[in-house]
């Protein structure tokens, strides 16, 4: 299909994606050859969209993960010119284009100047932990395994503490390069579904691993058994060394976006 106009309308897409594969969610520099590129979930999606219109296509994802991470519910907005193309019919073209291991799930016509990133309101990830039991093979794709079952009311009993605006600095990794480490946290807790516990959380922004280091440090301090009120004076001391382990990527999801406006 080409490029029949020059009218641009931008179209919305909620993406799932199984990062097992992928050095994460985004594009790696154009100056690298087709055979130095490595692997990224925004590439592969903008290679589908060059292919559909004739030419190079950008894609703006609602956030960046990690190599190895995955989503059910990544947000994404691009710009088209195609003529006659109805919104909806992205995703069959799209899926058609796309490995198995990256879906286009929705499709939508939005705003003018909707912007996947900045207008995101919220991010919700869901990390995974499979406890107590050994893992199927295909679950450790998708999970930790954790050879013991931890207190879930211990657990959250920390997470409650993970509320509002927060300096947490206390699970940056030394690499993040953001200049503020305050987040505004909506909420987090611990549950279990089936035989899975999940954790989520919901917050405006991350930072670089952040949601991992959360993970492995309460993990950390429950098995420890310190009550609330110690946890809280280390949360509140921002201290790097004292958090726990960082938990590796493939128990990790980014779940669901959240927009301003767009909707």
């Amino acid at each position: 299909m080409s490029d029949t106009g020059t009218v641009q309308r931008n179209i919305r897409l909620l993406i799932a994606y199984d990062g097992t594969d992928f050095s994460g969610w985004q594009r790696q520099g154009r100056r690298k050859s087709a055979a130095e590129q490595n692997r990224t979930v925004q590439g592969t999606i903008e290679g589908a969209l060059a292919k559909l219109h004739k030419k190079d296509t950008a894609l703006v994802g609602s956030g960046r993960t990690d190599a190895g991470v995955h989503a059910v519910g990544q947000g994404a907005n691009f710009f088209t010119s195609l003529r006659g193309m109805e919104a909806q019919r992205f995703v069959p073209a799209l899926n058609s284009l796309l490995p198995r291991d990256i879906r286009i799930l929705e499709a939508r016509e939005t705003l003018e100047d909707f912007h996947a990133r900045f207008d995101t309101r919220s991010r919700t990830y869901r990390y995974h932990l499979i406890c107590g039991r050994p893992a199927l093979p295909h679950e450790l794709r998708y999970g930790l395994q954790l050879r013991r079952r931890p207190r879930l009311d211990l657990l959250n009993d920390y997470a409650r503490l993970l509320h509002g605006e927060i300096d947490c600095s206390l699970f940056a990794s030394p690499q993040d390069s953001s200049l503020s480490r305050l987040r505004y946290v909506f909420g987090a807790f611990f549950f279990v579904q089936q035989d899975t516990l999940i954790f989520e959380i919901r917050a405006n922004a991350f930072l670089w691993k952040m949601v991992r280091s959360i993970v492995g440090t309460l993990l950390h301090y429950e098995e420890k058994k310190l009550s609330p009120g110690e946890f809280k004076k280390i949360l509140d001391s921002g201290e790097r060394k004292l958090a726990g382990p960082t938990v590796p990527p493939q128990g990790l999801f980014l779940w669901k976006i959240e927009y301003h406006r767009g909707e």
